[in-house]
């Protein structure tokens, strides 16, 4: 028997803008939801503006399940669309 630990992919991009690269990032944690991680958040500063502007990506994290299967080709088809397989163990 084999268990595999699963959690959904999800990525979420939006606009933010600052003053530095620290307030970058501080608006970026002020609208990260509980169980999400920040991924990128690249920084650019528009021609004729003084502030830095960014399209930061989160991505989920949180939402673990757990599947059982027989084999490693059953447990891969448990997988469901959206999700990702994070580890196999046998029992």
């Amino acid at each position: 028997m084999l268990i595999g630990r699963i959690r959904p992919v999800e990525t979420r991009t939006f606009e933010v803008q600052g003053e530095s690269l620290a307030a970058l990032r501080a608006a970026v944690d002020a609208q990260l939801p509980a169980g999400w991680m920040v991924v990128d958040v690249p920084a650019a500063m528009p021609k004729g503006s003084q502030l830095l502007t960014s399209t930061a990506t989160i991505a989920r994290r949180d939402g673990v399940e757990q599947i059982e299967a027989e084999d490693q080709a059953a447990l891969e088809a448990k997988v469901p669309e959206g999700w990702q397989l994070l580890s196999v163990h046998r029992v």
